[in-house]
């Protein structure tokens, strides 16, 4: 199979998936300094907080951050359209609905992976995002919920979502229970069922699919490159970012360059004292990078020194340098591919 590439001007082909409490802004500034071409998303964000909340708290994002896509979480078309029209102008690559989350949350607001089982809304909603603006909208969805057939639920889904004129889909490949398991069971023990995206992907060949879940290294990803147009990984890359340095070179086959991990730091250390500048604090910032040097040796000390040091309320981006420093790195850098 041939994938798609960016017909909408996205490219897609590796994605850092949303994650609630992990993908907020410091931690796709710090992820983008590892890759120039990964696809970031945000955090999900219900219509409603955008509605009526601090829009640039929720939406500001650093241009460095691109190509960034938020992920609106939300049932009722009219507010998903307004919040879309809102979160446009602030100039993300792409809008995304979240038809996956299995959190308590969601389930009693209704949205989230509860909308598997109502494609007409779904559709309803997402054609409203459609026509609120000329960015690209996305859904992220599940097999199914429940005792749902996956075959015939996902096919539902997939149907709405293509007659309301996404950009792509993707889909996590697990079914979600919302009876009878925690959100965090949800994202380890549904059985991953790869085969089924693939099976959507062979009847959709003009729209993008993409896949999510268990996908823990990039030679995983790799592997689902002939089967569909897309890979997302998501807490492999938040716990070991350090893999994402390979992506522009493994994923869209950019030549391999070297890391500068020292000047990385230093592009850190900076972002953070700007953040520290306008109120905020280390922590907020140095939480995304524990995972930085994962398996080398110092990776624990430098661990150590962030977790310790950061939640002090002096806390500078000097500890930066300092954990920086028990690391041992055989050179300045280390080669992407």
């Amino acid at each position: 199979m041939q994938p798609l590439r960016n017909p909408d001007g996205v490219d897609r082909r590796f994605a850092v998936a949303p994650m609630i409490d992990w993908t907020d802004r410091h931690c796709r500034f710090f992820h983008r300094q590892l890759t120039r071409r990964a696809l970031l998303y945000t955090e999900m964000i219900v219509a409603d907080a955008i509605l009526h909340g601090d829009t640039e708290r929720l939406l500001g994002f650093d241009a460095a951050e691109h190509p960034v896509a938020l992920q609106i979480g939300g049932s009722d078309p009219d507010k998903l359209a307004r919040a879309t029209r809102i979160a446009a102008s602030y100039g993300y690559d792409e809008i995304n609905l979240n038809v996956g989350c299995p959190s308590d949350r969601v389930q009693s607001g209704t949205f989230g992976a509860c909308l598997m089982r109502e494609p007409g809304l779904v559709g309803e909603c997402l054609a409203a995002m459609a026509g609120a603006s000329a960015v690209p909208v996305t859904v992220k969805c599940r097999l199914g919920v429940d005792d749902q057939d996956p075959e015939e639920a996902l096919d539902r889904l997939a149907d709405a979502a293509v007659a309301a004129g996404v950009a792509g889909i993707w889909v996590h490949a697990r079914k979600a229970w919302l009876e009878g398991l925690s959100p965090k069971q949800n994202r380890d023990i549904p059985p991953l069922d790869y085969d089924r995206v693939h099976r959507l992907k062979q009847r959709l060949p003009d729209i993008f699919v993409g896949l999510n879940g268990g996908v823990k290294t990039l030679c995983e990803a790799e592997a689902q490159r002939p089967h569909v147009d897309g890979v997302m990984m998501g807490r492999a890359a938040y716990q070991t970012p350090d893999q994402l340095a390979a992506v522009d070179a493994r994923i869209f086959g950019e030549a391999p360059r070297v890391i500068d991990f020292a000047a990385l730091i230093d592009t850190m250390a900076a972002y953070a004292a700007r953040h520290i500048a306008q109120g905020g604090r280390l922590g907020q910032v140095t939480r995304h990078m524990i995972g930085l040097f994962h398996g080398m040796p110092g990776a624990r000390r430098w661990r150590q020194i962030l977790s310790e040091g950061a939640s002090r309320p002096d806390a500078g981006p000097q500890l930066l340098h300092e954990a920086f420093a028990a690391v041992r790195i055989d050179a300045v850098g280390r080669a992407a591919a």
